[in-house]
């Protein structure tokens, strides 16, 4: 039973959550005069003393005390003794582990963003490097339309802008307290939930004491949230991992970055990438797990719920980790600006440019300058060239009315300064866009 039952090899790490809440409880019962002053300072010295073991590395961990709860309460009780017994009044540990976990989770949220606005900033710094720059721009992965190494920067940009937005949205639903619902009905004593609450950072108590011991869908928001992050940070690394190969030459990494081969000397390997690309598996993993613990559950709280923290735990962790790698590499990341810039004219990609050309110049329905440039390609692809060296005599010869004025868009870097429209990938467009986000970002 104590092996199935322990916890506190997991939620250890909630020691300063736990003793933040205790305090507020403590000064709360001390304010509404439901423990005396003496006592409640021997509580809060007691508390003072117990973290100072914890920030020690001293605190005596024991499993037979089954989780974080139990084991301050008896810590607590053998430095101050009595008075220690009055601080679970008017409390349960079924409120005080949902303010403990509530209170992690928040910091968890603050730091994400944190990272992500570090993330964001470094983008910003290598968009407005490469604003001018040209590479291929792609759907799937095949060669759609140039576009610069700026604007496909500043996508991420604006991705993890809206994970940001998530993680401070699941922050401003969870910031309420569920302190002083006790096991699960509220409490007889006269205590002031509305005070622990201020004294915690939260906006407000919770409103039904059965729903503040009973859910973690602030965990559950918190994981979709960096589910979603994961996922942005996944297709990131795999386009670095792709870059990174020879047959695409489009960027290096720097050797602390990479790694090489036991028995291939000439091998640089992007494992950071590969890793943060591998860590998705373990964020969309706790959401599925904890999904899964909470999904049958009655109300109000069950022993189920202690599996709450592990994969909360973990997700946070990997994406902490995952962050802070992609960070360094973007800081970090060489492209080849002279391949990316050579690639962008490849596969035809200024095809469109010429339909777009005909409808303006020629006044030719869409749809019909689609099937002239489609005509256009399969004669360029018969030749060997490229629109750009496609014979005057050849487009006239698929519509006669093409001057000579045709080849001034049939370049990736015209077909790139005349996409001007809002977030279009003109050179303008994306300075413009950098400089807004300096300007959004703390």
């Amino acid at each position: 039973m104590q092996a199935i039952n322990v916890s506190i090899g997991v939620d250890q790490r909630l020691w300063a959550q736990d003793l933040r809440g205790s305090r507020a409880h403590c000064r709360m019962l001390i304010d509404q005069g439901i423990v005396t002053a003496e006592d409640g300072a021997a509580i809060l010295g007691g508390l003072d003393a117990v973290q100072a073991e914890f920030e020690a590395g001293t605190f005596p961990f024991r499993d037979e005390y089954e989780d974080i709860h139990l084991n301050v309460e008896a810590r607590l009780s053998e430095l101050i003794g009595e008075p220690s017994g009055r601080l679970h009044t008017a409390r349960s540990r079924n409120d005080q582990v949902a303010v403990d976990f509530r209170l992690w989770v928040r910091d968890a949220c603050d730091r994400s963003v944190a990272q992500l606005q570090a993330l964001q900033r470094a983008l910003l710094t290598r968009a407005e490097q490469h604003a001018g720059d040209l590479m291929p721009g792609f759907t799937h992965l095949q060669t759609a339309q140039p576009v610069t190494l700026g604007h496909h920067l500043m996508a991420y940009v604006e991705m993890f802008g809206r994970d940001a937005g998530r993680f401070a949205d699941a922050r401003a639903r969870m910031n309420e307290s569920p302190l002083g619902a006790a096991a699960l009905a509220g409490s007889p004593f006269p205590i002031d939930r509305h005070a622990t609450a201020a004294d915690l950072g939260f906006e407000r108590p919770m409103g039904n004491s059965l729903d503040a011991v009973s859910d973690r869908d602030f965990a559950l928001e918190t994981l979709a949230a960096a589910s979603i992050t994961a996922g942005h940070l996944s297709r990131f690394a795999e386009e670095i991992v792709v870059w990174m190969t020879p047959m695409f030459g489009f960027a290096t990494l720097p050797d602390d970055l990479t790694t090489g081969s036991s028995i291939m000397p000439q091998k640089r390997n992007p494992d950071a990438a590969e890793l943060v690309r591998a860590k998705t598996g373990r964020v969309l993993g706790a959401f599925v797990a904890l999904s899964t613990v909470m999904k049958g559950l009655p109300l109000a709280y069950s022993k189920d719920m202690q599996e709450d923290k592990p994969p909360v735990f973990e997700a946070m962790d990997a994406l902490d980790l995952a962050l802070t790698a992609m960070t360094a590499m973007v800081s970090a990341f060489r492209p080849n600006t002279e391949r990316m810039a050579e690639a962008a004219g490849w596969g035809f990609s200024t095809a469109t440019d010429l339909a777009d050309w005909l409808v303006r110049e020629q006044n030719l329905p869409f749809r019909q300058a689609h099937h002239v440039t489609g005509a256009a390609v399969k004669r360029a692809e018969t030749l060997g060239v490229g629109l750009a060296q496609l014979p005057l005599t050849e487009l006239q010869a698929l519509h006669p009315g093409v001057t000579q004025d045709v080849y001034k868009v049939l370049t990736p870097e015209a077909s790139c300064a005349s996409r001007q429209s809002f977030g279009g990938t003109a050179p303008e467009q994306v300075r413009a866009r950098i400089a807004e986000w300096k300007a959004r970002l703390p």
